[in-house]
């Protein structure tokens, strides 16, 4: 972490930059020229300019302020973050709180210039920011950076392998899907389409990479011109292997590098097919010079949210044996945490380490969080070796982790009570459990969306005048992103599109909590799959199955906090838990697994 004298210091380097160029305002968002959600360090411009480590932030320098935007999951880490650096946090969603293209348009001035690299910056921010600029005549920059000269010792851009999935895994090739996303192009009224979207295009080809820390993607770019396929690679990525298996499918393999210069001339056939919240402005003003745009989300985003029967069986399995390795690491650090004062740090190693051992395991899906009381009040805290908690007295203890194996791609989240806590704390601890299995145990008509969905889960948290600042769930890739959509669980509509459908073959994360500022942290997440339960004149009525299997801490249990329904949800699940995870266990953590999920109430 950079220090806010330090912070100041790049700070004032970008001004004299922003002078030279004439520019009066800089926009860094926390993007790749793909609009990853995590990105390679050698673009995290944002990062080292705010000296905030969170995923989600945009930081907005003037020539006499600095503002950085973020949401609710990372409020507490950036403020401890941002100490010293002169740097304003703005808490997105919060009364009082402009949006960052509200406050550009009341701060800005008549002429005044402003810059930002359209690579970095998503199309629909783009052209919301150039319309407020055209009303105001503000000269609007995006060809160009101005962080690479001020940048010292920035990380390499470099491309990792690519592998090449075989139908065993995945249930489809290429040309099938290919053909499907076709389909869907003239359903639209498309001639082409542009894809530069990292997951989307991986499902598309059948490939996975290694560009991305925990994200199994390759930068690459997709051009589906009319009957033609193009992917552009990197070189060092593009092995001879890769290289004839796309060619196999009847794609064309180009340079990466090459791939805006070859935008620029290439005769598209028209009208082009994108979604403009998932490619980049500079991408954008190119398509959009050469014709008619049709602006609707990625075929590829919707398709691969709904899980081929392949791909769940091999999720089913992966989920059992992965609940299997957190089980037995909480029943170690349960008895020995407190006793043996493990520190976060250590805790996330070990867990790490007993993933790894299993088979068909690739590395994490992201990056562990483990925290201590306090800690886990903030939403993805990372304990790093020089930056971490002992645990040691009373209190609670969060793990939220993953992993990415061949046959899926999981998410968890489990808070253990060590020691004694207060009722409040186990109140609170109650109430996330109830807002889980309630969600986990809802049945819904076919066509709700997370909007409909959300107030079963929130309600418990409602219900006391509590909320969480995020979503209840997102979607999960298959081997891909951890955080994957179009579909979600949330209270608030964003965006202008309409809501997605939660669909059978869909999965995603169910995770309500309670955040208490320096005091507790609790998160209880449990994936489910989406599947019919029945049909009849009234309708097609969906539900969801876990696919996590781990006990829940009947330490923090309040059974008559619950009502009659909710203490069945919990001995149900736990049955199902019991059942499921005996075959995986030895030695003394038989008896732990039978205490941990015996009935209450």
């Amino acid at each position: 972490m950079s220090d806010g004298l330090e912070i100041k210091a790049r700070i004032e380097a970008l001004r004299e930059k922003m002078s030279e160029a004439g520019a009066d305002w800089y926009l860094m968002t926390t993007a790749d020229p793909h609009g990853s959600e995590y990105i390679n360090p050698y673009y995290r411009e944002r990062e080292y300019f705010s000296g905030f480590t969170g995923s989600n932030g945009d930081l907005l320098v003037g020539k006499k302020e600095a503002l950085l935007w973020t949401d609710g999951r990372y409020f507490v880490q950036a403020a401890k973050e941002l100490e010293g650096s002169g740097i304003r946090l703005m808490k997105m969603g919060q009364a009082g709180v402009p949006k960052l293209t509200e406050y550009i348009a009341d701060k800005i001035s008549m002429g005044e210039c402003f810059m930002a690299d359209g690579r970095l910056i998503s199309a629909d921010l783009g052209k919301r920011l150039a319309l407020l600029f055209k009303e105001k005549r503000v000269i609007f920059i995006s060809d160009k950076n101005l962080t690479e000269e001020i940048w010292e010792n920035r990380p390499s851009d470099s491309a990792g392998k690519i592998r090449v999935l075989p139908e065993s895994l995945t249930g489809s090739n290429p040309s099938r899907r290919i053909g499907h996303v076709v389909v869907k192009m003239r359903e639209h009224g498309a001639a082409s389409h542009v894809i530069t979207k990292l997951d989307d295009q991986m499902w598309l080809l059948n490939l996975r990479g290694e560009d991305i820390a925990c994200n199994p993607v390759a930068y690459s770019y997709t051009v589906i011109n009319g009957r033609d396929v193009s992917v552009y690679l990197k070189k060092a990525s593009a092995m001879t292997s890769v290289c004839d298996s796309l060619r196999h499918s009847g794609i064309t393999v180009k340079d990466y590098d090459d791939f805006y210069d070859d935008l620029e001339k290439m005769n598209l056939e028209a009208p082009v097919l994108l979604d403009s919240n998932n490619i980049n402005y500079r991408a954008y003003q190119i398509l959009w010079k050469k014709g008619r745009i049709i602006d609707k989300i990625n075929p590829t985003e919707e398709m691969k949210a709904v899980k081929n029967a392949t791909e769940i069986a091999h999720i089913k399995d992966v989920y059992l044996y992965d609940s299997a390795i957190l089980t037995r690491f909480l029943f170690f650090m349960k008895k020995n945490a407190v006793r043996q004062k493990i520190t976060e740090f250590e805790a996330a190693e070990l867990l790490d380490g007993m993933r790894a051992q299993l088979d068909g395991f690739r590395g994490l899906s992201f990056p562990t969080i483990s925290a201590w009381k306090g800690n886990a009040a903030m939403m993805h805290y990372e304990a790093t070796l020089y930056d971490n908690a002992v645990i040691d007295g009373d209190g609670l203890y969060l793990v939220d982790s993953g992993g990415q194996y061949d046959g899926g791609t999981t998410d968890v989240t489990r808070t253990l009570v060590l020691g004694k806590v207060s009722d409040e704390i186990r109140l609170h601890f109650t109430r996330t459990v109830m807002a889980m299995l309630r969600l986990q145990n809802t049945i819904f008509l076919k066509g709700c969306t997370g909007l409909n969905l959300d107030i079963i889960a929130r309600q418990p948290m409602w219900e006391m005048g509590m909320d969480y600042k995020c979503g209840t769930g997102h979607g999960i890739g298959y081997m891909l992103n951890v955080h994957e959509g179009p579909h979600n669980i949330r209270w608030a509509h964003r965006g202008e599109r309409p809501e997605t459908p939660i669909v059978p073959g869909m999965i995603v994360s169910d995770e309500p909590g309670v955040y208490v500022e320096g005091s507790h942290g609790i998160r209880i997440e449990n994936i489910e799959l989406c599947r019919e339960i029945t049909e009849n004149d009234d309708g097609t009525f969906l539900g969801f199955e876990p696919l996590t299997l781990v006990p829940i801490d009947l330490d923090g249990i309040i059974p008559e906090e619950m009502q009659p329904r909710d203490i069945e949800l919990l001995n149900n699940y736990h049955a199902l838990v019991r059942k499921k995870l005996m075959p995986f266990m030895q030695g003394e953590d038989i008896a732990m697994l039978n205490e941990a999920t015996k009935a209450i109430g």
